[in-house]
């Protein structure tokens, strides 16, 4: 654990240590993440995950999309215990480990849902929907926007490219006529790993 988790988190930063090392443990042989991320479990995904806290309304009702490992998501509900977050994965796999390890964290602020994104179109919404490595902008905001309330948002963590892909979603874009369009660069929690981009598109 880097010595700043205990700061930056203070009344969360054991409920961090206790999840990072069952990923840690478990994460390689259920699939959830490869053996060259172990090293870089902390900075490349936990911590980079917290970048996207501050564009989360207090209190809002979240969806994390193709939540996977749990990231965002997971993480999201345990340095934010002020929103209730919904964890959305198709993946049987992926969803048993989100139930096994809020098992574990005893999270009250999550629900876990197996089902596709689209699955839930025209059933229910959200203030701000998240998704991390799920898919390139355009198709992910086909997805996920028509989860997003009137005036909610959809904050996506991205790569070095996340300008070229709001380029390149700009006939989507107009498709679901979002109010408005930012990416936001934040600046790791780690020393020496490069910032965060988050996409944050406005319904």
């Amino acid at each position: 654990m880097p010595p700043s988790v205990e700061e930056l988190f203070p009344d969360v930063w054991r409920q961090l240590v206790v999840y990072a090392q069952v990923l840690a443990d478990e994460g390689e042989k259920r699939g959830l993440i490869g053996p060259r991320e172990l090293p870089r479990l902390w900075s490349r995904h936990i911590l980079n995950c917290t970048a996207i806290n501050e564009f989360i309304p207090e209190g809002a009702k979240v969806a994390d999309i193709g939540s996977g490992a749990g990231l965002p998501g997971i993480v999201l509900a345990i340095t934010r215990p002020d929103v209730h977050v919904t964890l959305v994965e198709p993946m049987e796999r992926r969803s048993d480990w989100l139930y096994d390890i809020n098992e574990v964290l005893k999270l009250e602020n999550v629900w876990i849902v197996r089902a596709r994104a689209e699955e839930l179109h025209d059933q229910d919404e959200f203030g701000v929907v998240t998704a991390r490595a799920v898919a390139a902008l355009d198709k992910l905001m086909r997805w996920t926007m028509p989860l997003v309330a009137e005036g909610g948002r959809l904050a996506a963590l991205k790569g070095e490219r996340a300008q070229e892909e709001v380029d390149a979603a700009l006939k989507v874009r107009r498709k679901f006529k979002v109010a408005d369009t930012q990416v936001h660069e934040i600046p790791s929690l780690t020393e020496g790993e490069p910032p965060t981009r988050v996409v944050v598109v406005h319904r």
